[in-house]
């Protein structure tokens, strides 16, 4: 099973909760009671967030965290790979995997994994945290035409 983590998944929650927060700032300690989230948690996710330029950070009185740019140009996989690292399926279908595998040179497979991974990624990069705001997605998504099942409808964030 592929799976993200569940900081990562915290992670997106807080970004969605950012997006509709009218350019606002909001505190890591108000993020973490207004979702029941661990206060130490939400501080570690918002930090990485803000490490990599996805959040702005304020101190004092009126500060806390907001996006760094619109919600529109941060995508699923900007977030994703801000917190759990470069997107890869394995471990050779990352980009700067030069001979990580020993079988590399005799493995059939590799090119495919590479392609595989290039589609996960830019599905990720497709979805922006602005579509992620939306209650009900309204994308279809197209499976390959020789499949039985010609399209599907995401309906919940479980898919």
């Amino acid at each position: 099973m592929i799976r993200i983590t569940r900081e990562t998944d915290y992670g997106i929650v807080l970004m969605t909760y950012l997006a509709r927060a009218d350019d606002q700032p909001r505190s890591a300690a108000t993020l973490a009671q207004q979702h029941q989230l661990p206060l130490p948690m939400v501080s570690k996710i918002l930090k990485a967030l803000a490490r990599v330029g996805l959040l702005n950070s304020q101190r004092g009185a009126q500060g806390g965290y907001g996006l760094a740019r619109p919600a529109a140009e941060i995508s699923a996989a900007d977030i994703i790979g801000a917190l759990e690292g470069p997107i890869a399926i394995t471990e050779c279908s990352l980009d700067t995997s030069d001979g990580c595998c020993s079988r590399q040179d005799h493995c059939e497979v590799s090119s495919h994994w590479l392609r595989i991974n290039q589609a996960i990624h830019t599905a990720l990069q497709s979805i922006s945290l602005e579509e992620m705001c939306r209650s009900n997605p309204s994308q279809t998504v197209r499976f390959h035409p020789s499949w039985q099942v010609a399209t599907a409808h995401i309906t919940d964030r479980s898919v």
